[in-house]
């Protein structure tokens, strides 16, 4: 079938919207009509050439929509059921049966290489092949193919517009919060950027009902969005040494964090962020586009710390979506004010303001959704 999608022909180069034929759907697969998707860095990283893709790709991986046709052994999900996609995984490895699908063995080339698991692409351009699969789902576009793997289906009247993004950036802040460091009430944590990851994360910390909630950044509107979420502290970082930050959150804590997040990939905040942690504190790193880290072992070591990594919210997303739909539900989750809603057809502008910050969490809306 004839689709419109955001494609990328070679690195750095600008996305551009163009028609593709898109494969009909095979056995395990899935034809969904994409409403509504997110932007988030990663699409930008890959643009860039940054993460191990090859081009020509169409690009997106945070998509929301409404099926429309199943190949024949898909018993998950009917046409007119309305889905969230998300990352998919092989669901053979080791990871994968436990239910660890964020660490998938195979997470490369089911990620990045945009071809079906056979290595057979799901879309051309004039006979000739261009990956459709990134993240399973390359959803910047009109529609797309996904398996049972990587769909996670939602109520009737779902507001995909705002819940599109919950599948890697919001689960990847919250998931870090409420299952990789799971907190308590009696929990100070320190969240090192209030980007969409960061106030996923403020909003995970005060669902769990932290103690104190420390927000940090550089950025004064975003700082003012996270004390509305729930930080019980803000602290600007802009002109100050980040180690006198990180003894500023000790003071602030009275024994410092006993959880921080740093969401910035920043080698010097990732060195702060474990600077904050109180005595037995653990600190997380969720993404790998950054420098080294130089880090003394003396500051893990004399105060028993740790520091580690936490990839896609440490989740299994067909458990962890559902529980964060009830909590936006209940009013606990309010990702509606992180989302500006872009048209599709301004889908390079939506990167360059979530780049600058200019816009917290893009969500494109496509024609129909």
């Amino acid at each position: 079938m004839k689709i419109q999608a955001a494609v990328a022909w070679e690195a750095g180069a600008t996305l551009s919207i163009e028609e593709f034929d898109l494969d009909e759907p095979r056995d395990d697969e899935i034809l969904v009509k994409v409403e509504a998707v997110g932007v988030c860095h990663t699409d930008d990283n890959a643009r860039l050439g940054r993460l191990p893709v090859v081009f020509p790709i169409i690009l997106g991986h945070e998509g929301a929509g409404l099926v429309e046709r199943t190949g024949r052994n898909v018993a998950k999900v009917k046409p007119g059921d309305r889905v969230l996609f998300t990352p998919d995984y092989c669901g053979k490895c080791e990871q994968c049966v436990l239910g660890g699908t964020p660490y998938c063995d195979q997470v490369v080339p089911v990620t990045f290489i945009g071809t079906r698991p056979d290595g057979s692409p799901r879309a051309h351009q004039d006979g000739k092949p261009v990956r459709a699969s990134f993240f399973g789902q390359s959803s910047f576009a009109t529609h797309s193919l996904v398996t049972e793997r990587n769909i996670v289906p939602v109520q009737e009247g779902a507001p995909l517009h705002y819940l599109a993004g919950f599948t890697c950036g919001v689960q990847t802040g919250a998931g870090a919060i409420l299952n990789a460091m799971p907190v308590h009430t009696a929990s100070r944590v320190a969240i090192w950027g209030t980007g969409a990851v960061g106030l996923a994360a403020v909003m995970a910390a005060k669902a769990s009902g932290a103690a104190e909630i420390v927000a940090l950044d550089r950025v004064g509107h975003r700082l003012a969005l996270a004390a509305e979420l729930g930080a019980t502290a803000a602290i600007d970082t802009s002109g100050q040494d980040l180690a006198d930050v990180a003894t500023a959150v000790v003071k602030l804590t009275g024994r410092g964090a006993d959880v921080a997040l740093d969401t910035t990939g920043n080698p010097l905040v990732i060195l702060a962020a474990v600077q904050s942690l109180a005595t037995h504190g653990t600190a997380s790193v969720i993404t790998s586009i950054g420098a080294p880290v130089t880090l003394s072992p003396g500051e893990l070591l004399l105060k028993g710390r740790q520091l580690r990594g936490t990839m896609g919210g440490h989740i299994n997303p067909t458990v962890f979506i559902p529980r964060l739909l009830d909590l936006h539900a209940k009013g606990r989750f309010p990702v509606d004010r992180l989302v500006k809603n872009y048209p599709f057809a301004e889908v390079n502008q939506a990167i360059a303001d979530s780049l600058s910050g200019e816009t917290i969490k893009p969500v494109l809306c496509l024609p129909g959704g």
